[in-house]
């Protein structure tokens, strides 16, 4: 059977990042690699090299755990644990490296005294059954 390869998530397909390296200085510089342990990260780094321009690439678990010299449960594990970081997308036999996005930024604002004033009226108006 042969597979065809296609995007598993197209909002993250990976680019080339700006700096002089393959693998994203966010890695390590948004604290990504820190919620991976050594065979997460192991797994993580052989998908980066052999993936391609899409961050695609193709490994039998049979394979992967033969060279990188992990039993079947490990690798299981490793992988589940990049899937949570957001670092990999995965389909069997299908891996996706997805892009290192920063996450969203929330904007906070300070309310004016008369803004806070309306919203408690709502509130109460909600809390005794009223249509505020």
């Amino acid at each position: 059977m042969v597979a065809i390869k296609r995007v598993i998530c197209s909002e993250r397909v990976r680019k080339i990042p700006t700096q002089f390296s393959w693998v994203d200085h966010r890695l390590v510089g948004e604290r990504h690699i820190e919620r991976c342990d050594v065979h997460a990260a192991a797994l993580y780094l052989f998908l980066v090299t052999v993936a391609d321009v899409q961050g695609l690439s193709y490994y039998a678990d049979a394979s992967l755990a033969r060279r990188l010299s992990m039993d079947p449960v490990r690798l299981s594990k490793a992988r589940g644990d990049l899937i949570r970081a957001g670092l990999i997308a995965y389909q069997r036999p299908l891996y996706q490296v997805l892009a290192l996005d920063s996450p969203p930024r929330i904007e906070v604002r300070e309310l004016s005294a008369e803004e806070i004033a309306v919203r408690l009226d709502r509130l109460r108006a909600v809390m005794e059954g009223r249509t505020p």
